[in-house]
């Protein structure tokens, strides 16, 4: 009886994923899909799901999530919601945002950690579980891995490594990049119940009495319910969870515990405000809770992480797919900080005025109520940054007015544009009619037309976000930004093209 020849070793990897949470397993699957050798470290068994917190997908996520043929079977795992409600009064309809996704989806991260699991080992990123590293160098040519399996110590290079391994980041510490920040609000409690008395399929935030709390459906049944009270605030995480407690902090804030019982899970943590100064330091890039960490009011932290994810894997596949030169990856902390430091300043405010208990903070309060329901421009900037629509990239001087907008989904000569961004690829968008040939970038652009007369081109980036755009079709300006954006073409296809001439 012969044996079996042993499985083949798994290439070296170009890119080292530290972390296996969502922004961790999105980071992977995109690299995985392009065509790059990546290797996720996971300090957890595998099958131990990460019991973080997070509920909610905005409808940004989402639509990055719909890029990836994912975001309609994630929506059947939970509670679509189209109102937030803040402080009783400050009703956020989002069933009206320009986006195919109009919505707040509420469901388990854990289901969203699924999903991408899925994908990533669809496209072949290889996962380690058991594995905690405990080191990170780098020099010209790559980094260096120092990690502990099984008690056994060993070394994995790689080209870059992505610290997306959470706030406590080894990564980050070896990299050398502080984490500024402070703590905000302590023993927050959460837990997921069932009510008795179910208020209407809003997600609310409501502060009164001392304290504050949130509530949100999962749509099975339960809610995940969370809230804070100042007699509490100097407890640490590992202090135990009291389920009157939780009840308490709910009435005092809501008026009402709305009858909850059949707790599933409950949980105490506390929050932290803090970002770091740079996302990049040479070979190394933090991603996600790694790089930023805010305030739970709005339930942005998972989604900046995912859209961190999103920007910088296409940007990693086109240096190391040799493609687009190294400096491209600056263009990462350049485009995500400013996101990260909006995410935590808006985050922030919100939950301050949910805490507040003095005239003066209550005034302030009663004037952003004010100020939200009867502004239009207000209203839409906060809903904006609530659902991660309402964020642009900077333009470079010169450039197009719409550069560095993110492009909604809108219908094609052959489909729509979020299916054709499923390829993982620019999208260049040319009036019905104009031609262009994408011979020797076949691999990362894709050609649409639109269905109407309109005349303006676009070249729609990987990530979502408008790269370039004219008013009226050139043909020496659309293969001016393809060249720019997406290098040259590749030099058996320009011999072809010689041929073909001659």
């Amino acid at each position: 009886m012969t044996s079996s020849p042993p499985s083949p070793e798994p290439p070296a990897p170009h890119v080292v994923v530290v972390g296996a949470g969502p922004t961790g397993l999105l980071l992977a699957g995109d690299l995985a899909a392009a065509g790059i050798a990546v290797t996720v470290l996971e300090k957890r068994p595998e099958g131990v799901s990460n019991l973080s917190r997070a509920f909610g997908v905005h409808a940004r996520t989402l639509e990055l999530l719909d890029a990836r043929g994912l975001a309609d079977e994630l929506i059947a795992t939970g509670q679509t919601v189209e109102e937030l409600r803040l402080f009783g009064s400050v009703p956020f309809d989002i069933s009206r945002l320009p986006s195919h996704h109009p919505l707040l989806l509420v469901t388990p991260q854990y289901e969203v950690e699924r999903l991408l699991l899925r994908r990533a080992l669809q496209h072949g990123a290889v996962f380690r579980h058991d594995t905690e590293v405990h080191g990170v160098e780098q020099d010209s040519d790559g980094v260096t891995v120092s990690i502990r399996t099984a008690g056994a110590e060993s070394t994995l290079g790689a080209d870059y490594a992505v610290g997306a391994d959470g706030v406590r980041s080894t990564v980050r510490a070896a990299a050398g990049i502080p984490f500024p920040g402070r703590s905000v609000i302590r023993s927050v409690l959460l837990a997921d119940v069932k009510l008795a008395r179910e208020p209407q399929l809003t997600v609310r935030v409501e502060g009164g009495g001392g304290a504050f709390g949130f509530i949100a459906p999962f749509g099975d049944g339960y809610w995940r319910v969370g809230g804070w009270t100042r007699e509490g605030r100097d407890l640490p995480d590992s202090a135990p969870v009291d389920f009157e407690e939780l009840r308490s902090i709910t009435e005092r804030a809501f008026g009402t515990d709305y009858g909850m019982h059949d707790v599933r899970w409950i949980a105490r943590y506390h929050s932290d405000e803090r970002q770091a100064p740079r996302y990049r330091a040479g070979r190394i890039l933090l991603a996600g809770d790694a790089a930023h960490q805010h305030s739970p009011a709005g339930g942005q932290g998972m989604n900046t992480g995912l859209q961190d994810a999103v920007n910088l894997g296409w940007k990693l596949a086109a240096v190391l797919g040799g493609w687009a030169p190294e400096s491209l990856l600056d263009s990462y902390h350049a485009e995500r900080h400013p996101v990260g430091r909006a995410v935590l300043r808006s985050s922030g405010l919100n939950l301050r005025l949910a805490m507040a208990h003095n005239p003066a903070e209550v005034a302030l309060r009663l004037l952003r109520t004010w100020v939200v329901k009867h502004v239009p421009a207000v209203s839409r900037r906060a809903i904006g940054e609530i659902t991660g629509i309402g964020y642009r990239y900077p333009a470079p001087k010169g450039a197009h007015r719409s550069v560095g907008e993110r492009v909604p989904d809108q219908p094609l000569s052959d489909g729509r544009l979020y299916r054709a961004l499923r390829a993982g690829k620019f999208v260049l968008v040319l009036p019905k009619g104009a031609e262009f040939d994408p011979a020797g970038r076949e691999d990362r652009l894709l050609v649409a037309h639109r269905p109407d007369d309109r005349p303006a081109p676009r070249l729609v980036r990987p990530d979502g976000y408008l790269a370039w755009a004219a008013d009226r079709m050139d043909g020496d300006a659309v293969e001016a930004a393809v060249r720019q954006w997406t290098g040259p073409r590749s030099l058996a296809s320009a011999n072809a093209r010689e041929e073909v001439a001659s």
